[in-house]
């Protein structure tokens, strides 16, 4: 494929050994074709389903009859302030028929989730994948851009486990596909931290701790509390390509703990104590003065005034 645009632009931006380009047309599943003759209603009204290569036609829900995209997304808003999950959905299902992109991304992660619907890892699966194969090329840094990029790496973490009882297969190097293209194109933190892992995995490309160490430090410059962690405690080991630098382990992993969540990331916090522990005094003391340092120029560049 010919990159052009922003695509071509940001080619040779960032670190990785393939050639930045879409990945492949994610598979849909294959559903049973359509009846010949519309179904009727009750009052023998012709009524037509959704196209069957869409995730629309795995809902039980009904099309729900709006104006607009627009028009579904404000009734969606609105019925989900009223608390009608019913009507919210129907509204978000029409607005995803639609090409509506919010709209499909919030479905695919209601059905990731179990937010609001029965929780289905194939329908979310399959919203994702309309999302990365119709928007492969959103500019980066923008609204759609953020959503697009989320999606490939939702697709991406798919890809590593699998979806199982589905036509979804581990699939080590189509995960490598999703994530580096979310990590390189779109910049998105998530997709750099989960191809830093793969390189230091070798799980669908060759084992590179030089890679994951530069994908894992992209990630950690953006804020993201597990890459921090794991960039801090890659330098506090040093080896394999990777410097041994103690004290700027100590700061990332200190500002890993600071943003990490107690609930889900408590790991973070355990790495922070067992490298504290063991770290000389020197060395805590001159990487708490780098944080300290990190924090004041954070504030600055927010535009926050700072006390010392």
């Amino acid at each position: 494929m010919l990159l052009v645009g922003p695509m071509a632009a940001q080619a040779q931006d960032f670190p990785g050994g393939r050639p930045l380009l879409p990945p492949r047309a994610i598979p849909e599943a294959t559903l049973a074709e359509p009846e010949d003759e519309p179904a009727r209603d009750s009052g023998g009204a012709a009524t037509r389903a959704p196209a069957p290569n869409t995730p629309m036609a795995h809902s039980a829900l009904p099309l729900v009859p709006f104006s607009s995209a627009r028009d579904a997304i404000r009734a969606w808003m609105r019925d989900s302030s009223a608390g009608n999950q019913l009507g919210a959905v129907r509204a978000l299902e029409y607005a995803a028929s639609q090409g509506h992109l919010t709209a499909q991304y919030k479905l695919g992660k209601m059905y990731a989730e179990g937010e609001g619907v029965s929780a289905n890892d194939l329908k979310a699966f399959e919203y994702f994948s309309k999302i990365a194969d119709d928007n492969a090329d959103a500019i980066p840094g923008t609204a759609d851009g953020r959503i697009v990029g989320s999606a490939f790496v939702a697709l991406g973490s798919y890809f590593s486990d699998g979806i199982k009882g589905s036509y979804v297969k581990p699939n080590p190097d189509r995960a490598f596909d999703m994530f580096h293209y979310a990590a390189s194109y779109f910049g998105d933190p998530d997709g750099q931290y989960n191809l830093a892992r793969l390189y230091m995995k070798g799980q669908g490309t060759s084992r590179d701790p030089r890679q994951a160490a530069r994908w894992m430090k992209l990630a950690a410059e953006k804020g993201h509390a597990p890459a921090r962690a794991a960039f801090g405690e890659m330098l506090i080991r040093g080896g394999e390509g990777v410097p041994r630098q103690p004290v700027l382990g100590l700061m990332w992993l200190s500002l890993a703990r600071e943003g990490a969540d107690p609930a889900r990331e408590a790991w973070i916090l355990e790495r922070y104590d067992a490298a504290f522990t063991a770290a000389s005094t020197a060395d805590r003391t001159a990487a708490l003065a780098l944080v300290e340092r990190q924090q004041v120029a954070g504030a600055r560049a927010a535009g926050a005034p700072t006390t010392r």
